[in-house]
């Protein structure tokens, strides 16, 4: 029997969603600002109201939440099933509606003649704006069903929302935003490497022209998956828009035996007028309410040391305690073992697989590393790739038959690397029992550093079949088990950095490697692009060599260390090669970002818009009593001196003391602004509103500013 209601309305704290029950089944009706007591339903029905158009249809077909080829729909169906029958064309209308609050509902659609169910879930999280959906279809069928797209609820977009903002990139160099017009017909991005991937990132933002990152309306859309994806933006001809994402399905990945079902990814979204910037508070402010571990809240984010850049594969006891002795005496407390530490592994043609200290390099275990490095005030992490194999390995050799393949077709070369089908349950089982020992071993290692370093290009299973879904869930798990296990252990995900950054994996860890690169020039736009949807204590960010691996550019330890003090701070690079002014300079901003640590991890971040020569941006707290502000001058600037530095996001009544905290010494030109304001109180009006003067600085040079609350 068809429900008697209406409508269902959801409410936040700045947003309320109208979804209108009155068809066949539940479609969108309003999301946006928050209604006014005044404002109905009805009302917005009425004012919605449209008519027959010339050589169109009477009635349109619904975009309902997921859009179905039953109903009529000719864009982008929500739902595409086959049973060799009639559950191409599902119909279905809605059967029941369970409302528990003002924030969740869940709606279920059944088609009795095809005798399959549609579950839709929305929860509008009440204090930080973020809609959380998802798609579950149940077979309620005694016949097979193919599920070969189940997107997640499908978002309609009000007509005013004209422009996409995309997220792309490649290897170290990932989440480069692209905006473009909305035309007419599909913006579709499809991902097949088996993970996020750095060029694809599956979220983009809606906007319009007036859009900037204080003011305008935006919605954001993430969707919580690390394997395959696809994402569509539509303009129809009549006029009408939605947005559309799912993960996307081989062809027969997914068959349903009767009774069993199917719940899509979780689709993110977020509504804001308050501009990108106050979007990503939303996100930032649910990823730290609702996917962080509490536990791991309470406690400081400890500066890294990670190995990689400094000796690679060249493991050596003495020298990584030398290491660890330098480091320490920077400020540093984690240090991470990189790569290189297994059995066989010289280098990134053997070894992986085999998961035991190579007693070669380590004649006595990891335990003297990781000892003197817990003597010198540091904790310890490791790294492993538990996904994959080196053909040269003992692990291979015995079991060559572990790994994703398809038959007749030859594995594409990739890193000397195969990955291992973790949809059998003894691939896992051997995972775990490796990494098990060698946590049980060395109950000191607090620390994972998880990387993926190829993309799934034969992704069949030992039955043939199309396995990403399967093998996305099993990572899941394993990562969840070694946790339940092990609750002292902190996990990042990295996939030759970014390629695995998304809020599925991050439910189940800690902290994202967010690229490769650690040149300071390409992680300005690397580290804004990914602050859209991600908080900075998630985002590794170190401070590299002098001389960049990746990019070979030279960039100064004063723009190198401003750029990684606002991640999740950590150092990579071999400190035998720094000068005594590096060492010194690293040991005051390190003492720096402890200092400001907190705020850098819990505030508000207010982005700049950009103008071409620099990138800049705030962390503001919650009593907007205390701010950090960061100028990152990049291009030489197009007149004789810079334009005003305007701050944002500050509190006009209040008044704040000024001060310039990085660099600690700073070679100018002739004598500026700087020494002018130095320690002088402003009122908030004054610093937004006129703003300051910018000094004349050569290109690819930071300051980071300071302000406090000066009482009356």
């Amino acid at each position: 029997m068809k429900p008697t209601q209406h409508y269902v309305q959801l409410n936040s704290t700045n947003s309320s969603l109208i979804v209108d029950c009155q068809n066949k089944t539940p479609a969108i009706l309003y999301w946006g600002k928050v209604l006014s007591k005044q404002t109905s339903a009805q009302m917005l029905t009425m004012l919605s109201t449209r008519q027959e158009a010339k050589c169109s249809l009477v009635i349109e077909a619904p975009i309902s939440l997921s859009p179905l080829v039953g109903e009529g729909f000719t864009g982008a169906p929500g739902l595409e099933l086959n049973n060799h029958d009639y559950a191409w064309s599902f119909g279905g209308e809605l059967a029941n509606i369970v409302q528990s609050d003002e924030q969740n509902v869940i709606f279920e659609t059944v088609d009795t003649i095809r005798n399959i169910k549609l579950v839709h879930t929305l929860s509008l999280h009440k204090d930080t704006d973020v809609l959380s959906a998802s798609t579950k279809v149940v077979n309620l069928s005694e016949q097979p069903l193919s599920v070969n797209w189940c997107a997640a609820p499908t978002i309609t977009l009000p007509d005013q929302m004209n422009k996409i903002m995309s997220f792309e990139g490649r290897w170290s160099n990932e989440f480069q935003c692209n905006s473009l017009d909305l035309f007419l017909g599909s913006f579709v991005r499809e991902n097949r490497k088996g993970k996020t991937s750095h060029d694809n990132f599956p979220g983009m933002v809606m906007h319009n022209n007036f859009t900037h990152e204080q003011a305008g309306e935006c919605y954001g859309f993430h969707l919580g998956w690390s394997g395959n994806h696809k994402m569509r933006a539509e303009l129809l001809a009549e006029g009408r828009s939605y947005v559309q994402l799912g993960e996307l399905l081989m062809p027969g990945e997914l068959e349903l035996a009767p009774n069993e079902s199917y719940e899509s990814p979780t689709l993110y979204a977020a509504y804001s007028d308050k501009g990108f910037s106050g979007l990503s508070r939303c996100f930032h402010q649910f990823v730290r309410a609702e996917l962080l571990s509490p536990k791991l809240s309470q406690k400081p984010r400890p500066v890294h040391y990670n190995t990689w850049e400094g000796i690679y594969f060249d493991h050596d006891v003495e020298t990584l305690k030398g290491l660890a002795d330098k480091v320490a005496g920077l400020g540093a407390e984690r240090f991470v073992l990189d790569d290189g530490w297994f059995k066989g592994r010289r280098g990134d043609f053997a070894g992986l697989g085999d998961w035991v200290v190579d007693k070669e390099i380590y004649p006595e275990g990891l335990s003297p590393v990781i000892d003197h490095v817990n003597q010198k005030g540091m904790e310890f992490g490791l790294w492993f790739e538990p996904e994959m194999v080196n053909p040269d390995s003992d692990l291979y050799r015995a079991h060559p038959d572990w790994v994703l393949s398809t038959v007749g077709n030859a594995q594409l070369n990739f890193r000397n690397q195969l990955v291992l089908d973790l949809t059998r349950s003894e691939v896992v089982e051997y995972l775990f029992n490796a990494i098990d020992d060698i946590l049980v071993e060395y109950p000191k290692i607090v620390y994972i550093k998880w990387d993926m370093n190829r993309d799934i290009n034969h992704a069949g299973n030992a039955l043939g079949k199309p396995a990403i879904h399967q093998q996305t869930k099993a990572v899941y798990q394993l990562i969840d088990r070694i946790k339940d296990k092990h609750q002292h252990v902190e996990i990042e995900s990295c996939s030759s950095g970014g390629a695995r950054v998304d809020y599925g994996v991050l439910a189940h860890t800690d902290r994202v490697w967010t690229s490769d690169s650690n040149d300071a020039l390409d992680r300005l736009t690397i580290q804004r692009g990914c602050s859209f949807f991600f908080p900075s204590e998630v985002m590794g960010a170190h401070i590299g060599p002098r001389e960049c691996h990746i990019t070979g550019r030279i960039v100064s330890m004063e723009m190198r260390a401003a750029v990684a003090f606002f991640g999740h701070m950590g150092l990579e690079m071999d400190p035998r090669e720094l000068t005594e002014l590096e060492c010194e300079q690293l040991k005051t901003v390190i003492a720096l970002h402890k200092k400001h640590r907190k705020l850098i991890h819990t505030g508000e971040l207010v982005r700049f818009n950009r103008d071409g020569d620099s990138i800049n941006f705030g962390l503001i707290n919650e009593e907007k009593s205390q701010a950090l502000f960061a100028y990152n001058s990049v291009n030489e600037t197009k007149r004789t001196t810079p334009p005003k530095y305007r701050f944002v996001g500050l509190d006009t009544e209040k008044t704040y003391q000024l001060s310039l905290v990085w660099p600690t010494k700073l070679k100018e030109y002739s004598p500026s602004v700087l020494s002018v304001i130095e320690q002088q109180v402003f009122s908030g009006a004054s610093l937004m509103q006129m703003g300051m003067q910018l000094p004349v600085l050569f290109p690819q040079s930071s300051l980071i500013f300071e302000l406090n609350e000066v009482k009356n």
